[in-house]
């Protein structure tokens, strides 16, 4: 065989072995059932900071996301291509960059079906159990992108984490959590998916626990408050959450004389909780979870 015949047969041979890597795939867990995607995508676009967050603490970056209003987290990727935001997809950029995988979750589900017809769509979004839900999606991400042992060990820590935290909070004899917005309050109900990690997951006592459910809370008044005298008070800065300009922050909106008189100011038992982890992401990645349990271990004496 001449020299010309065997560099051609070498390309030849190393094109097809290429193209096999390229075509292999994995069937993972979605929250639309079983999907069949691409292994090691190597363009990814995520329409859903949750995913962004546990890609990240296993060791990957996307190419693609929504912008993030406000102060941005560690885990938020520099210079990603712009894709839209979490409720309109910015389908023109997604067709022409042709990505390899999209994932979507909550409030980009509704665009499933429209992605899907551009790229390998999965969709992430969670079904109400928060903890079974982080670990599908994290043992999805990490069978898609070969990070099966850094899964594996990152939910064993989450594990224990979630033991030791649950178990401090065990003296906490009631909590209430709170958001404000626009220099009103709401509480959250116990059913609320931002409350999942409190009072499901880690069994603090809603100090009322008839609250009707609703996206961001039931209206409630100072008078409320000081009636019902929550131990604990656990409060979410919506405007802080999305960037909204002027807003009074929510630690000078509850600095009045009816909360002085609560148990939970005099006892200095009221936790401002990060507003970009418990609003936007909810607990929906790794990072964002972890960090939660942090805090609120962070605010026991």
């Amino acid at each position: 065989m001449s020299n010309t015949l065997r560099r051609l047969f070498a390309a030849t041979i190393t094109a097809a072995v290429i193209g096999l890597a390229s075509a292999q795939t994995v069937t993972v867990q979605t929250a639309r059932g079983e999907a069949t995607v691409p292994t090691n995508p190597t363009k990814v676009f995520a329409y859903d900071y949750g995913t962004i967050d546990t890609l990240h603490a296993l060791g990957v970056t996307v190419d693609g996301a929504p912008p993030i209003n406000g102060r941005a987290p560690a885990w938020a990727p520099t210079n990603a291509i712009a894709i839209g935001s979490l409720f309109e997809p910015d389908y023109e950029v997604v067709n022409a960059e042709q990505p390899d995988l999209v994932v979507v979750a909550g409030r980009s589900a509704p665009a499933f079906d429209e992605l899907a017809k551009l790229a390998p769509t999965i969709d992430l979004t969670s079904s109400g159990d928060l903890v079974a839900d982080l670990k599908r999606n994290v043992t999805t991400l990490a069978a898609i992108f070969g990070k099966e042992a850094e899964g594996e060990a990152a939910l064993a820590d989450l594990d224990a984490k979630i033991a030791a935290v649950r178990a401090s909070l065990s003296n906490v004899s009631n909590g209430m959590l709170l958001m404000v917005t626009g220099g009103s309050l709401t509480i959250v109900a116990p059913d609320n998916a931002r409350a999942a990690l409190l009072y499901g997951v880690l069994g603090v006592t809603p100090t009322v626990d008839d609250v009707q459910s609703a996206t961001h809370g039931e209206p409630i008044s100072f008078e409320f408050l000081l009636q019902h005298d929550p131990q604990w008070l656990y409060v979410i800065d919506r405007d802080a959450a999305i960037g909204t300009e002027g807003a009074q922050p929510a630690a000078a909106v509850l600095d009045n004389e009816l909360m002085h008189r609560t148990t939970a100011w005099k006892s200095g038992q009221v936790v401002y909780l990060d507003p970009f982890d418990w609003y936007i992401v909810s607990g929906t990645g790794i990072g964002s979870l972890n960090a939660m349990l942090d805090e609120l271990a962070a605010a026991l004496p």
